[in-house]
């Protein structure tokens, strides 16, 4: 199940499904100590002695957000009750608090009674084992916790405050949870449980005839009671309405702290590049890990999650940050990187959100039992050529200086090392999308890319020495690629290549990638190559999706949640990035404003398959066009900031071309 919405200040992280019930706490880290893991966090509503959980195919539920902005707006209309809930959600950018706005609509010509029933299911730590949930009477809150995390659940209508509360056992024996309590519009209370526990309260409230009245729901988290009995006071002097409108405000300046230059494209497709703007944000920890996903439901796929930055995604991401002007926002990512980097020069497959070793399935010996890397060599690449982007965008040489030492020269002097003389190629790593080992013309185009970078950097400080042997070395890649990955036969570029270690065989991997975009990305040749060409439009050809929903996939006969062997209709599910990707290339190459509208079908495309509250999945269901895998996925949201930034730079430049 998709995360229709996510909110989140770099430690604090929220995700809400599409009936806006929270599934995911994340604190402190982003993508680290889920104290919810999937859950629902029901949200209950009794009127007049009816009741209905959200949930509940009666209600009518729009989830969304309010314009430019990292608060929510959205609806739930139940047309039996009369009633229609508006939800404003936001955290706070600095302190650790998430404030809940629900405006209470009475569609009905006579007063109603109505009672919210708010449900907190947390397994504090990632486990169910040990929590404590009790009404405390100084604040008169509900708090969760356990050892140093705290959670303090608080909320106000009328002004008046938690009507009715409870707490219990859940999810042991044959409790059920506290939530069950509330069908009848009645809690039994119990002031405190312990073990595997939830809780539930009540905000109560009369909305005469054709009225509306608001109420809010809080929650306050830290390491100790203190911690979230001080936010709690922080939201009392503040005000509840007050806070959501600082909060509202902070998000809107921040996402339009600078002009968007004039182009031809749609509002809704600016829209979507701010929206994605904000949810990156979300994504992006203030000790520079940049998480590739936090759809904690992908853990019933494959007991294992997205919540892990790898340096691949990261790099690919900051870069498209800083090209937007969040120069600030991915600083931290490079001083990351810098001291994740291993002694021997390169970046492991992919850490935790604390920048420990995250899990991996790559062998540290290969079939034969002799001794390998088990890492992705372009994640080591392209955090060098990011870095070149961020410098080039920022100007910040101070910054680059102090970083030049302790990631450019090491991770160069790796790239450098770890070569085929033979083939003037990388040595075997894993691919981008971690299936397999060999060469592959992705890999190899963003080793040219980080040499290259290393190359400028060294010019950059005056150290021609090393500038020369970074840029020979770029250059015997780049004539390896053109060598061994072309093919003549067929015209175009090959994903890869497989060396026989004993032997020296090589077999070529002839499979159609959309990865080979590297080659001009990453500035081994220019888009406008005729082999460049040639290859993107086959491309084009081989990988659409020609079912009525489009897209561009992964390759043929991509097997990752996969829904169809028919290949020649379905080569595989169609990425929102890899679509992308054929948007920058036709963006790159294109010499009128005629040529450059040809990239809109594929931002209209992913527009069209975003959710309704702008999110965006992996990927997509070739049927259906429904999400598939994880949403919102960070490459998914930052790749379409990047492609829309490259279409108004190109914009720009054919307009005075056209004009002169």
């Amino acid at each position: 199940m998709p995360r229709h919405l996510v909110i989140g200040n770099g430690q604090l992280l929220i995700n809400m499904d599409q009936f806006l019930q929270i599934r995911d706490i994340y604190y402190p880290y982003v993508g680290q100590q889920n104290h919810v893991q999937g859950h629902a966090n029901r949200i209950g509503v009794w009127v007049d002695g009816n009741f209905s959980w959200l949930h509940s195919s009666e209600w009518e539920i729009n989830p969304d957000y309010d314009e430019d902005t990292l608060v929510t707006y959205s609806s739930a209309y139940h047309p039996h009750l009369g009633l229609k809930l508006i939800f404003e959600e936001g955290v706070h950018q600095r302190e650790m608090l998430m404030i809940r706005k629900i405006t209470i609509q009475n569609l009905e010509e006579k007063e109603k009674e109505v009672r919210l029933f708010f449900h907190q299911d947390l397994n504090i730590y990632e486990t169910e084992v040990g929590d404590t949930a009790y009404f405390c009477p100084d604040t008169k809150s509900i708090i969760h916790y356990k050892r140093y995390r705290y959670f303090l659940f608080n909320g106000e209508v009328d002004g008046g405050g938690i009507e009715q509360y409870t707490t219990g056992v859940k999810r042991f024996q044959s409790a059920e949870g506290t939530w069950r309590d509330a069908e009848d519009g009645h809690l039994h209370v119990n002031p405190i449980a312990q073990g595997s526990v939830d809780s539930t309260f009540s905000l109560e409230t009369k909305i005469a005839a054709n009225s509306e009245t608001t109420a809010y729901y809080w929650m306050t988290v830290g390491r100790t009671k203190e911690e979230v009995n001080n936010l709690h006071a922080y939201v009392s002097e503040i005000g509840t309405r007050l806070t959501v409108e600082k909060i509202r405000m902070y998000w809107n300046r921040w996402v339009n702290k600078s002009v968007i230059p004039e182009s031809d494209l749609s509002p809704h497709l600016l829209s979507l590049y701010k929206r994605s703007l904000l949810i990156v944000r979300t994504q992006t920890n203030q000790n520079g890990t940049i998480i590739a996903a936090n759809d904690s439901d992908i853990l019933h796929y494959n007991r294992d999650h997205y919540s892990y930055m790898w340096p691949r995604d990261g790099a690919l991401i900051a870069a498209s940050l800083s090209k937007a002007g969040y120069h600030g926002m991915v600083s931290n990512f490079y001083r990351c990187c810098a001291e994740l980097l291993s002694v021997d020069g390169y970046l492991h497959h992919k850490y935790n959100p604390d920048g420990s070793v995250g899990s991996s399935w790559h062998p540290y010996i290969d079939r034969k039992g002799s001794p390998q890397l088990p890492i992705q060599e372009d994640e080591t690449a392209l955090v060098l050529w990011a870095f070149w982007e961020h410098y080039q965008s920022t100007g910040d040489i101070e910054f680059a200086q102090s970083l030049y030492k302790y990631l450019i020269r090491p991770g160069a002097r790796f790239l450098l090392d770890y070569m085929d003389e033979s083939l003037s190629l990388p040595h075997p790593s894993y691919d981008l999308w971690e299936e397999r080992l060999g060469v592959f013309s992705f890999t190899a185009a963003a080793t040219y890319g980080g040499l290259m970078a290393a190359y400028s950097f060294a010019t950059l400080f005056g150290e021609d020495d090393r500038a020369e042997s970074y840029f020979a070395g770029a250059e015997k890649i780049k004539k390896g690629i053109e060598k061994h990955f072309y093919d003549e036969d067929r015209s175009c570029f090959i994903r890869g290549i497989y060396t026989n270690s004993e032997t020296g065989e090589i077999t070529k991997d002839y499979t159609i990638e959309s990865s080979v975009f590297g080659l001009f990305a990453f500035g081994v040749l220019p888009p406008d190559d005729p082999r460049i060409v040639r290859t993107m439009e086959l491309i084009e050809e081989r990988l659409s999706v020609k079912t009525s929903v489009g897209g561009i996939a992964r390759y043929v006969s991509d097997y990752y949640f996969q829904q169809s062997q028919n290949v020649e209709e379905v080569p595989g599910n169609p990425w929102i990035i890899c679509t992308l990707w054929m948007a920058k290339w036709k963006i790159a190459k294109a010499n009128s404003i005629e040529e450059l509208a040809q990239a809109k079908v594929h931002l209209e495309w992913a527009h069209q398959h975003s959710l309704s509250s702008g999110i965006l999945p992996e990927q997509v269901n070739p049927y259906t066009g429904k999400p598939l895998s994880v949403a919102p996925l960070t490459w998914s949201h930052a790749t379409y900031v990047d492609v829309v930034k490259d279409y108004i730079e190109k914009y720009k430049v054919l307009s005075a071309l056209k004009t002169t």
